[in-house]
């Protein structure tokens, strides 16, 4: 645990895990130094829309699923049993957290602003729309510290946001190369999370202070998905009658009860690090195989992220505590 509370900055490639190559070096570097591990989702509802997608899985990240629900009504049936006349903000939650939400997308944008979350629009930070992608790289990754009062790699005592999400989606192309498609993006992912990391290099002020946590998702997932990409274990695979006997896992459950609707496969991949605060785990490449054979953190659900992030911002209990 620090001495003073950390500064949070979560990079959140949405639908990009299939584009992960082992070309993207930043990706592994950071696998390699973080605790790793995968987050559990529910089930989608049927004919779920990708906008519903997008809002709906930002909403388990977030643990505010009783503040969302699509244009039927519909979302898992744990949700709607989490019925509250009020919706309760993101400050009302975590102490005071001040929380800033970039994104392109705008239901994503409603959505934020409706759990009380300052919302930016990401284009807005490309000042130099003209420039080189590298330039705009760095550009966007010193406007990311900046919300966080990091500048020219002191840490000023007060910042605006004590926790900054940045939104990339397949398909935003925020290459400023045109013509580039959803792999781009990813491209895109790996060359900010460069720029980010050589600022914020163990013994560094900014390196001490930073808690940096990358999430990538797979996005539309359908049952014919990879069946390699299940967080199941070995054993149960092939004989799921074994279940009676083995212990439910602990992302199946909520308290007592078990959790309704867990998808077992195509779950989040995390990545999170702080210089001398997160444990390294054995993981050396940022990818599935890797994460479910090596990863410190195996499967939790996706709405303990933020809570585990709000700890280490000194606004939130330890999960599991």
């Amino acid at each position: 645990m620090a001495d003073k509370p950390s500064r949070g900055l979560v990079l959140y490639g949405d639908g990009l895990a299939r584009f992960i190559e082992p070309s993207h070096t930043h990706l592994h570097s950071l696998a390699s130094k973080a605790n790793c591990g995968f987050l559990s989702l529910p089930n989608a509802p049927p004919s779920e829309s990708e906008d519903d997608r997008i809002v709906r899985e930002f909403a388990v990240l977030m643990d505010a699923c009783e503040a969302y629900s699509n244009e039927n009504g519909q979302f898992s049936s744990e949700a709607k049993s989490q019925k509250s006349s009020l919706i309760s903000t993101m400050l009302e939650r975590f102490m005071g957290i001040r929380t800033a939400l970039l994104t392109n997308n705008s239901s994503l944008k409603s959505f934020g602003e409706k759990v009380g979350i300052d919302v930016l629009p990401l284009n807005c930070l490309f000042k130099h729309s003209n420039s080189a992608p590298a330039l705009s790289v760095d550009n966007l990754a010193s406007e990311l510290l900046t919300l966080l009062g990091f500048q020219e790699g002191k840490i000023m005592e007060c910042s605006v946001f004590n926790l900054v999400i940045l939104h990339i989606g397949s398909g935003d192309n925020l290459n400023v190369e045109k013509g580039k498609d959803t792999a781009s993006d990813m491209e895109f992912m790996n060359a900010l999370l460069g720029a980010i990391m050589l600022v914020a290099q163990p013994g560094t002020e900014i390196g001490s202070r930073l808690h940096l946590s990358l999430v990538v998702g797979y996005g539309y997932v359908s049952q014919a998905d990879d069946p390699g990409l299940s967080v199941l274990s070995p054993n149960y695979e092939k004989d799921p009658h074994l279940s009676a006997l083995l212990p439910s896992q602990s992302y199946t459950m909520r308290g007592e009860s078990p959790r309704m609707d867990v998808r077992h496969h195509c779950p989040m991949l995390i990545a999170q690090y702080q210089y001398a605060v997160t444990r390294k785990d054995m993981v050396e490449t940022f990818s599935f195989e890797e994460f479910k054979e090596r990863s410190g953190n195996l499967t939790i659900p996706a709405d303990r992220m933020l809570h585990e992030i709000a700890f280490k911002l000194w606004k939130a209990p330890k999960y599991g505590a």
